[in-house]
Parts: structure tokens; C-alpha cells; sequence
């Protein structure tokens, strides 16, 4: 409901149609509207830091002019409209107007939700208390009763009565600042679309899709460019399709209501579950707010007809896909927990693995952490051969901004030392560059090399009957003698760095992708070690493959016709037209050799 809430927000304050009555000037303000929307959105890539500088300013202009323009009002008009503050007037109004006073609660809400922008968790607890209470609070308060004060003598102007209420020569001003307060709150909810798309595709719940950090230092300014093309498509036909803020506004009261009521029933679990407190003060709490909140929401739904059909209708298609989705990608993941190849499966076929090992290196990329992914056995039963080393390669996406290079790798053995099997857990932050093929290639190689040279030492012993999945521990770039790269020139001749500093190795393979490995001798080195980095260094010589698995995931014969459907149909559908796993995005395609396998959940 929350991706709902943002469209409809924004849709909700951009329209002024509702103060025009001339048709050409209608069309007109729409196509300024609509130019407005498209120029909001067609500047999110560029990242919000580089505009950010001036909300602040454009915030506190729009609530001075409101909060000014209010206290005009209240004393020009009405000074004793105060006393509607008292809650004596409340209970007056709802016993004289009866059923017509109650479905205006719906309206009434919405005077509340125009400070609430959607990307409040972007924010510390102390300035948000101390904004809405010193700043937003105040101007609002004083916005609505110099409204009320203008009300009470021109009864006439309810539908434009801001806009009526103001002097004559600040009529242009306030509608400027008004258009960037749009603006700017516009710009907070689609980031905070963006946030949400983004968590809920971190938690499995969403279609992977391409999140582009537009800041090295703030991991929550985000631009996902499929998500803002998106809401741009939903918010023209919201804006143009109803054109009246009235419709846009019943359809943005269900949106916040249903979310602050269903916020109200989980922080009663939070409280209980979480806080430890009393079930009998968790339950107050849900009922005392539980039964104001209903009582509006019950309000705004008799406008259901008029608009507020639009957020149900797209909650349920969004609830659709992100359940279809989740369902799908959680029978997979069983999938392939319930087939991994045992460690005595493994064991039992000896060193060998019972097919000719020809020259070269394999890197398998899996999404498990731990284990053998079912996709080897397929692999190795269909094949009467594999590579003399066996990497598994795991790529892992963290929420920094960068993994230094020398805690990147975590690297461990799996099963014995005669099997040249590997685990490689990479770490990526979401601003390191992933795709930098060769580079990666020669950093798995060594840190594959100061593995083995570690393990000699006893830092990271294995023991297969102990331990069969092996000790996975972090390496990097270490000053021991094991292997070495040696850039080379484009023309394959050694290239020799003009600085004897410049031996490190990151130095020149940033300006030669070409490299060279070599084995220095080193009488401290263990011949079992030396043995394997020379079958290291020979395979690496006879080439790269990277190997990945494309899973075709289908019901059971005997599943249900709704199973089938969320599977067959539209999981599928998502996974075929949703971005790539990550991993995918790193690897030469003239290298890769792709190994279908039928997933049956």
C-alpha cells in the first residue's frame, strides 16, 4: 500500500484544476502538469544530492508564507475562529450534521497528511520531533484556521478557498512557492519509492531490478530507472485520467488511511513481540488509535465510487506480483536446499569424480553460501568431463558503500585436498565496480594461491570427516611469496613499472589487464603447497569457463490449478522480464557456459 500511497500523493498535489473553470485553461494547466511530471521524473538519474541543497530553503518559504498568510486571515476575518480548538466544537459539529459529518472525516484527515512525506526514515528521531513540532506543526495549525476564519464569511469559496483567501498581490508569489513545495514533496515520495522497491527486493519480494547509487556517501539516494518510468506512466493517467483533485484527493485518503491503520495493528505486535510489553497495554494501545483511525477510514471509503477504488485496485495487483514472486523465488531456493549434493555423494566418487578432469579452471557461480549446488551433479552426470579446478563462486551484494579489497574474498576448500575444489564468498559494495572481468579473474587466482599457502600454517587446517564444508576464512593481497602476477603489455612482453613502489599488484593491473602468474622459489614453502599452486598456475594457463546454472522452475504434475498458475505463469513471467541475478552482470559471455536444469517446486 505504501507504493500506492506515493503516486497517489503525488498525483494529489500537483492538480489546481479544481480552481479552474475555463475548458482551454484546463487543458492548459494539464499539459503544464503533466510537462511538470516529466521533468520531475526525468531528472531523478542525476540523483537528488545535487538539488538538495534548495528544499530546505523551498520548505520553510511555502510553511512561512502558510503559516503567515493563516494568521492574516484569522485576524482579518474571524479572530474568535479559535475556539474551534476546543473539542466541545468537535462533538457540536458531529451531533448537528450527523452521517454528513462523519463522511467529512475522511476530507479532514487529509489536512494532516500534507506534512507527512514518505521518506521519514531518511531522517535522525531528534529533528523529526523537533521539525514537526517547531516548524510544520505550527504553520499547519495556523494555515487551517486562517482558512476557517476566511470561511466563515464566504461561504461560497469551499473549493478554492486557499487560493481566494490570499491578498491580491501575494496571489502569484504563494503560487510559485507552492509549485516547488509540490515539488520538493514530490521528489521526497519517489524517492521513497524507490527505497521501498528497494527493500522489498533485498527481503525477496519484489522482481530484481537495476538500483543505480547516486551517492558515494548516503546509501539511501537511490535511482532505479524501470520503478521511475513506472510511477511516471501511473501518475499521468492519475492526474489526466481524473483531473480533479477532488477524485485524486478520496483516492490518496484510502491510500494513508489504510496504511495508518494497518501500521496501527503490527506496532501492537512490535510492542508485545519486540518491546516486551504487556498484552493488555498493546491491546489498548491498538484499540484507542484502532478506533479513531477506523472511524476516518470508514469515512473515506464511502468515497470508494469516486476515485478511492483506484489505490484497492492497484494494491492488490502490487500484492499480486510481490506474493507471486516471493512464493516463487522461496520454492526455489527449497528447491535447490532440499538437492544439494551430499558431502558423501561427493566423497564416494574419489578424487577423480569419476570423469576425465581435462586442463583449466571452472568457476561455478551458485547462490549458496554453503554446499554443492544440485546444478554440479546435473553437470557432471550429462558430462564425461570437468575442469581440473572446481571454484564455487558466490556473489554477496552488502549495504556499503565499499569492501576494501583485502577483506573482498572469503575463500575456504571443499572436500579433500586431492579434489581441487574451492569456495570463493565475494563481497561486493553497492559503489565497488563488479564488472571489471579480468581483474576479478587474477584476484580469485591469487587469493585462491594465498589460501592454500594460509591453510599450510594451520590457520585454516581441514579436516574432511570434522568439517566436510570446510573453513571458509578472508583473504587478500599478503607480501608472502606465493604467487605472483606479472603485468604484461599489450604486445604480451613484460611490462616493467617505472617506480620499484609500483610493485604492488593493483598498481599496474589497473593500467594492464594482461598478467602473467609466476612461482617464485621459496625454500619456506611446503612441496604439497608448491605442488598445488603449480596445478593452480597450469590450470589458470589452460583457461577460464564460467559455468552458471539457468533454472526452469515448474509446478508439480500434482499441485493445485493456483499453484500452477502463480508458478508456471506468472513467477516465469516475472523471471523473464526482471533484471538478471548479480552475478550474471560480471561475466564474459564468449567464457560462459550456461547448464539448464528443470526446478519442479
Amino acid at each position: 500500500m505504501s507504493l500506492v500511497q506515493c503516486f497517489c500523493k503525488l498525483g494529489y498535489m500537483i492538480p489546481i484544476s479544481a480552481i479552474v473553470h475555463n475548458m482551454r485553461l484546463l487543458c492548459v494547466i494539464h499539459l503544464l502538469i503533466a510537462i511538470i511530471l516529466i521533468g520531475i521524473f526525468a531528472l531523478q538519474h542525476f540523483g537528488t544530492h545535487k538539488l538538495a541543497f534548495m528544499f530546505a530553503p523551498i520548505v520553510l518559504s511555502w510553511l512561512f508564507c502558510i503559516a503567515s498568510i493563516g494568521l492574516y486571515n484569522t485576524l482579518h476575518w474571524n479572530p474568535g475562529v479559535f475556539r474551534a480548538v476546543s473539542p466541545f466544537y468537535i462533538y457540536n459539529f458531529m451531533k448537528r450534521t450527523g452521517r454528513e459529518g462523519w463522511a467529512s472525516l475522511g476530507g479532514i484527515l487529509l489536512c494532516i497528511t500534507e506534512a507527512m512525506f514518505a521518506d521519514l526514515g531518511h531522517f535522525s528521531q531528534p529533528s523529526i520531533k523537533l521539525a514537526f513540532t517547531c516548524a510544520v506543526y505550527p504553520s499547519l495549525f495556523l494555515a487551517y484556521l486562517g482558512q476557517a476564519a476566511y470561511l466563515t464569511k464566504n461561504h461560497t469559496d469551499i473549493r478554492s478557498s486557499f487560493y481566494k483567501s490570499l491578498p491580491r498581490p501575494l496571489y502569484w508569489p504563494t503560487f510559485v512557492i507552492a509549485t516547488l513545495a509540490s515539488i520538493v514533496s514530490s521528489q521526497a515520495v519517489i524517492s521513497a519509492a524507490f527505497s521501498i522497491i528497494k527493500q522489498c527486493s533485498a527481503l525477496g519480494c519484489f522482481p530484481r531490478v537495476k538500483v543505480i547509487h547516486t551517492s558515494k556517501n548516503v546509501s539511501g539516494q537511490i535511482y532505479i530507472p524501470e520503478v521511475n518510468w513506472i510511477l511516471l506512466v501511473l501518475c499521468l493517467a492519475v492526474t489526466i485520467g481524473f483531473g480533479d483533485a477532488v477524485q485524486i484527493g478520496n483516492a490518496y485518503g484510502i491510500a494513508v488511511l489504510s496504511v495508518m491503520f494497518v501500521t496501527t495493528f503490527l506496532m501492537t505486535l512490535v510492542m508485545h513481540i519486540v518491546w516486551k510489553w504487556n498484552i493488555v497495554l498493546a491491546l489498548g494501545f491498538c484499540v484507542f488509535f484502532g478506533f479513531i483511525e477506523g472511524l476516518y477510514l470508514s469515512a473515506a471509503l464511502t468515497k470508494f465510487p469516486r476515485g478511492g477504488w483506484v489505490p484497492v485496485a492497484l494494491s492488490v495487483a502490487f500484492m499480486a506480483i510481490m506474493y507471486s514472486w516471493h512464493y516463487g523465488t522461496i520454492a526455489k531456493y527449497k528447491f535447490n536446499m532440499e538437492n544439494k549434493v551430499s558431502m558423501k555423494w561427493l566423497l564416494s566418487l574419489g578424487p577423480s569424480l569419476q570423469i576425465v578432469r581435462v586442463p583449466g579452471i571452472g568457476l561455478m557461480y551458485t547462490d549458496l553460501a554453503t554446499g554443492v549446488p544440485a546444478i554440479f551433479s546435473h553437470f557432471v552426470a550429462n558430462l564425461p568431463a570437468f575442469h581440473q579446478i572446481v571454484v564455487l563462486v558466490c556473489v554477496k551484494s552488502v549495504p556499503v558503500p565499499h569492501v576494501p579489497v583485502h577483506e573482498r574474498y572469503l575463500v575456504g576448500r571443499v572436500g579433500p585436498k586431492e579434489y581441487r575444489m574451492y569456495r570463493c564468498i565475494v563481497r561486493f559494495g553497492y559503489k565497488d565496480n563488479s564488472k571489471d572481468d579480468n581483474d576479478f579473474e587474477t584476484r580469485i587466482m591469487l587469493n585462491i594461491g594465498e589460501f592454500i599457502q594460509t591453510e599450510s600454517t594451520g590457520v585454516a587446517s581441514h579436516d574432511v570427516d570434522s568439517d566436510p564444508e570446510g573453513k571458509m576464512i578472508v583473504v587478500g593481497d599478503s607480501n608472502s611469496a606465493g604467487i605472483q602476477a606479472l603485468p604484461l603489455a599489450a604486445d604480451g612482453q613484460l611490462f616493467i613499472p617505472k617506480s620499484s613502489s609500483s610493485s604492488h599488484i593493483e598498481s599496474p593491473l589497473k593500467l594492464r589487464k594482461k598478467v602473467k602468474f609466476d612461482l617464485p622459489q621459496n625454500p619456506k614453502l611446503d612441496a604439497s603447497v608448491r605442488e598445488e599452486l603449480a596445478e593452480l598456475l597450469q590450470a589458470q594457463e589452460a583457461g577460464v569457463a564460467y559455468l552458471m546454472g539457468h533454472s526452469h522452475v515448474r509446478a508439480r504434475r500434482n499441485s493445485s490449478v493456483l499453484k500452477k498458475f502463480i508458478i508456471n505463469v506468472v513467477y516465469n513471467f516475472l523471471r523473464r522480464n526482471s533484471r538478471g541475478p548479480h552475478a550474471v552482470l560480471s561475466v564474459p559471455h564468449t567464457s560462459l557456459i550456461e547448464v539448464g536444469m528443470l526446478c519442479l517446486v
